[in-house]
């Protein structure tokens, strides 16, 4: 399959006409047809978790990441790709929706008490799992990913952190799971990964100051298991002691992850500046799915990771390319993760793909004022279930569940597909057969659904979302659970 793998993207390369990527050695000066790209991805880190967006009203402290959205732009509709982190990571690697990669969950199975899924689906704790649904583990060697799109563009390219998307790296030079360890490694319970991939990926640009660059920095932070530093935790445990507000409670161990985390990013921002690298250098941030339930709030919007409602699936993302990026933007514009692929190859003078459709589109154009994108809309598809309690408002079938005659909640998310047409979005739940609808223009909380009252524009928004999920080859539960005891 290497052999495979190496041969197609000979003939890749082939089909591309690139400009040469090197840079007077030592000089500071480059060519401005090849920036680097340095894309900071953190785990689980919610759209309010950021400073900028309110911090856990100041109990979070984010200044490196509030300083690349004071020099660049604020993303306030940033869409990663999925409810949860291996959906996520597949769209931005491969630029193509969940149904087209069968990357739906970490695992492949849902989790949750069997008796209480209406659909037969694969699950953690059934025997056997042979079902008719597509969900897979690993991304799919024969697709052509970001890594290689600007290997082929002349592009040195480096991963390091989190992976999710099985043992091949995808055409990445180099793949760590923490800079040093050979990728495959998971480092949820290291208070130290972090520190050792920073000093890596400071290595990295060091190496590569005479080549144009690609990093993708995965961080492990701030997935549970909570493990931070001491003395960051400390730092948040005094703070919490004398905090005034205590009507919500903030975990001072995901402060401290949170800290350090920031402190990353600023690190990542000094080594570029001392090299005399950040000016040719496009710098982003952003998170890959909803903060968790239970260790933050996602407030003011509903839901947590896992969920379909935009605490779920919408979190921060900021980034700063000086002389090119208008600093101190905000974008209002929906920006989800299948558009990094062709926004990095833009940005590299990279051919795009010609052997899969890819789903995004370029968001270059928003780095300038007044520049507008062509409105589309953009999907999601998740034919699982994800248990674990929310303790915020945003439930799937919140106003659906009495219809279907219980009130009782038992999941973060179920069989449900989801459109955004502009300010509209509609979920369609499985589960119930039935959908909501929010304009989140007017109510970014989602907590009128309009369904009813607006069933003309529900309908056509269900009718779009029907004919993607078949265009796609969406996979969709068909089959009654034989253990269903509800």
């Amino acid at each position: 399959m290497k052999i495979f793998r190496k041969l197609r993207l000979w003939i890749f390369g082939c089909l591309i006409i690139t400009c040469s990527s090197k840079r007077n050695k030592g000089s500071g000066h480059y060519d401005k047809e090849k920036p680097n790209i340095v894309f900071v991805l953190i785990d689980d880190m919610g759209w309010s978790d950021v400073s900028y967006n309110g911090g856990a009203d100041g109990f979070y402290e984010t200044p490196q990441i509030d300083s690349i959205a004071n020099d660049g732009i604020v993303f306030n509709r940033f869409y990663p790709g999925g409810p949860n982190c291996a959906p996520t990571r597949a769209c931005i690697i491969s630029g193509l929706y969940t149904p087209r990669t069968k990357i739906y969950q970490p695992n492949g199975q849902s989790k949750g008490k069997v008796s209480d899924m209406r659909w037969y689906v694969p699950a953690k704790n059934r025997e056997g799992d042979e079902t008719s649904l597509d969900s897979r583990t690993e991304l799919d060697e024969s697709i052509v990913s970001i890594a290689e799109v600007m290997n082929n563009a002349g592009y040195v390219t480096s991963r390091i952190g989190k992976w999710h998307l099985g043992p091949d790296t995808q055409g990445f030079d180099e793949a760590t799971s923490d800079g040093y360890t050979p990728s495959g490694k998971r480092f949820y319970n290291d208070s130290l990964a972090t520190d050792r991939m920073t000093r890596a990926a400071a290595e990295f640009i060091e190496r590569n100051r005479d080549n144009a660059f690609f990093l993708y920095f995965s961080l492990w932070d701030v997935h549970t298991p909570l493990t931070a530093k001491m003395e960051v935790v400390r730092k948040y445990e005094k703070k919490w002691e004398n905090w005034a507000d205590k009507s919500r409670k903030w975990d001072p161990t995901y402060a401290a992850m949170i800290e350090v985390t920031d402190n990353s990013v600023g690190q990542l921002r000094a080594k570029l500046t001392d090299l005399g690298l950040i000016d040719n250098t496009l710098f982003i941030v952003a998170s890959d799915n909803g903060g968790p339930a239970g260790h933050t709030s996602n407030l003011p919007l509903r839901g947590a990771k896992g969920a379909m409602y935009e605490g779920g699936i919408r979190t921060f993302a900021t980034a700063m390319w000086p002389g090119e990026i208008v600093p101190g933007i905000t974008s209002d514009y929906p920006v989800t993760g299948v558009d990094f692929l062709p926004t990095f190859a833009e940005i590299g003078g990279a051919e795009l793909p010609k052997t899969q459709t890819l789903d995004g589109q370029s968001f270059v154009g928003l780095f300038k004022t007044g520049q507008e994108l062509q409105s589309r809309d953009i999907f999601w598809h998740y034919p699982l279930y994800l248990g674990g309690r929310n303790p915020n408002k945003g439930w799937p079938g919140d106003n659906i569940l009495p219809k279907y005659g219980t009130s009782d909640m038992m999941w973060r998310a179920v069989p449900s597909s989801a459109i955004v047409s502009g300010d509209w979005k509609l979920i369609y739940f499985y589960e119930y057969d039935s959908y909501e609808l929010y304009n989140l223009g007017d109510d970014p909380g989602e907590q009128n659904d309009l369904s009813e009252s607006n069933s003309k524009m529900a309908k056509k928004l269900y009718q779009r979302l029907m004919d993607w999920v078949k265009e796609t080859g969406a996979d969709i539960p068909v089959k009654d659970n034989p253990d269903f005891v509800r």
